[in-house]
């Protein structure tokens, strides 16, 4: 049986003070630590349940002003969640019927009060098993909507998958355009889709219950990205002053978080400047030694990029500060308190960290730290995407409008395709043309599997590179039951035309 609360909450519901300090004297008597209040009529009991809170409501069945019934009915009216006993010297078995039937939790008889405190303790356990009960049935409520969620974001971000990916590899045939205005437009197309991409990688990560894929963020894009959105965010009166960071900077994360995390964090900037003022994004590189680092973070000392956040607002005072990243607390009329704790938690998944640099009357700056990405390996000490010889590329794709996007961009870099729409084409042109310098294929295949056409690739004797288009989710399924070629690489979906190329080119040096 559940314990009592340390101080227990009565609201009597009696006309009689002599009856009253019995059933107080009874419930001390059992070792109940008592905090009451008596009442006699209907007002002050409605009172009573507002701002007094009881943990229980004992009340008599018949007094001059104020019925029982009534009590009962306002009671679980306006606190359903309370224990209400009736303690009465006249309740016969109909009537104690009826105020079971009516809500009421238990009955005791006035010349029975030696079983009063169990009868408490017996309603305070029942409505505890109640409480955590509806707790658990909320929860299991809560779990199917984030099931139910994750389901609509895994469906959703397959669709926008299959958009995206032709345009993203499209854009590629733009960048060599003669025209410079053609190109401009495809690096605005180029970076706009790659964000799509990106977040449709978040929903996916969210469906999941797994972290966004991690690539190679440009600095000066992230930037870029960044001042566009602000600009139909901020305030006429807000100033914004971008100090161009080197476009050769690099780190190694998520675009979109990152870009969630300088976003948050210029928008608290301006809405510190309600008068207006000065938002200023700056960015170097330094190098952080052990004693960088507070207690809680990983020491890693090395190169970090350091993205620096300035207002001239309002500033905050030390205490401030202190409370800044505990959960719900926040300065803002409207604020979550979520924002910053959001915040440092992408940075801590990209393994930085954040200072903040404050004081009352003197304008705020927030810095971020997110260690440098490592140089770019290169093969044979020339680039890796160099152009292709003439070599024949046997392409396997069951969708066609990607068929012959891959096509075009696989050609444009000097190579030859033969394409082909479902495994058994593939076959059909190993037959008449013979076998293939590289073959690229989509791990899965509806028609003919993509396991089954490496399979029928052996028993042709082809002994070439086999490049495989998969998610990573995808990988898990497919080695296992893959045939003994000698080369066998995978290259993510959704296709980067950079990634392909850089991987052609590595496996036909290769061979």
């Amino acid at each position: 049986m559940a314990i009592a609360p340390p101080v227990l909450r009565v609201l009597l519901v009696e006309d009689s003070e002599l009856d009253a300090e019995l059933v107080l004297d009874q419930l001390r008597d059992d070792g109940l630590d008592l905090e009451w209040r008596r009442v006699e009529d209907e007002p002050a009991f409605v009172g009573s349940l507002a701002t007094f809170a009881p943990d229980i409501v004992i009340s008599d069945l018949s007094m001059p002003e104020f019925s029982g019934y009534r009590a009962l009915e306002i009671a679980r009216d306006t606190a359903p969640r309370v224990p209400f006993l009736f303690v009465s010297g006249t309740i016969g078995e109909d009537a104690a019927v009826e105020a079971l039937r009516r809500g009421a939790t238990d009955y005791v008889l006035k010349d029975n009060l030696t079983r009063l405190a169990s009868a408490v303790r017996r309603a305070l356990a029942e409505i505890e098993e109640k409480r955590a009960r509806d707790a658990a049935e909320a929860e299991l409520l809560r779990v199917q909507r984030y099931e139910s969620l994750a389901l609509l974001a895994s469906g959703l971000s397959h669709d926008l998958r299959n958009v995206l990916q032709p345009i993203a590899m499209g854009v590629a045939m733009l960048r060599d355009d003669p025209n410079e205005e053609i190109r401009k437009v495809g690096r605005l197309i180029e970076e706009s889709t790659q964000r799509g991409l990106e977040i449709v990688a978040s929903m996916l990560s969210f469906a999941r219950g797994s972290r966004a894929a991690v690539h190679r963020v440009s600095i000066a894009s992230l930037i870029d990205g960044l001042v566009m959105l602000l600009r139909g965010s901020l305030a006429r009166d807000v100033e914004l002053v971008v100090d161009a960071p080197d476009r050769a900077l690099e780190v190694e994360g998520n675009a979109t978080e990152l870009q969630q995390c300088l976003l948050n964090l210029c928008l608290n900037g301006a809405q510190a400047m309600p008068g207006g003022g000065t938002l200023r994004v700056a960015s170097r590189t330094l190098a952080l030694d052990a004693g960088f680092f507070e207690p809680g973070e990983t020491v890693a000392p090395g190169d970090y990029l350091r993205i620096a956040i300035t207002d001239s607002g309002v500033g905050m005072s030390q205490e401030v500060q202190e409370r800044l990243f505990k959960p719900f607390f926040t300065t803002k009329e409207k604020g979550t308190g979520l924002g910053l704790l959001s915040c440092r938690r992408i940075l801590a998944n990209h393994g930085g960290v954040i200072r903040i640099d404050s004081a009352p009357g003197k304008g705020s700056t927030f810095s971020i730290y997110l260690p440098m990405a490592a140089a770019e390996a290169t093969v044979g000490g020339a680039a890796a995407t160099a152009l292709g010889r003439g070599e024949r590329v046997l392409v396997v794709i069951e969708r066609e409008s990607k068929l012959v996007m891959l096509q075009d961009i696989i050609e444009s870099s000097g190579y030859v395709v033969s394409p082909a729409d479902n495994g058994t084409v593939a076959m059909q042109s190993i037959e008449r043309d013979g076998l293939p310098d590289v073959v690229l294929m989509d791990g899965h295949m509806t028609l003919m599997t993509g396991v089954m056409t490496a399979s029928h690739l052996l028993e042709q004797d082809y002994r070439g590179p086999l490049i495989l288009i998969a998610a990573p989710t995808e990988r898990a399924t497919i080695e296992p039951d893959l045939p003994p070629l000698p080369r066998i690489r995978f290259i993510d979906r959704p296709v980067d035309p950079d990634q392909l190329l850089r991987v052609l080119a590595e496996e036909v040096r290769a061979r």
